[in-house]
């Protein structure tokens, strides 16, 4: 159940995380932002295995 806690949460993140870029982000900071949320992804997927 743990493993599915986690990916509901990166879900919600992702899905807020495109919301707020498409109101607010320049095309430099939707890079920055995208790199840092799969960087974060990527940290929680290795994490749990």
């Amino acid at each position: 159940m743990d493993n599915i806690l986690y990916y509901v949460i990166a879900l919600i993140a992702i899905i807020i995380g495109v919301v707020i870029l498409k109101k607010v982000a320049s095309c430099l900071l939707k890079t920055v932002f995208t790199i840092i949320l799969l960087a974060i992804l990527a940290y929680l997927y290795y994490r749990m295995n």
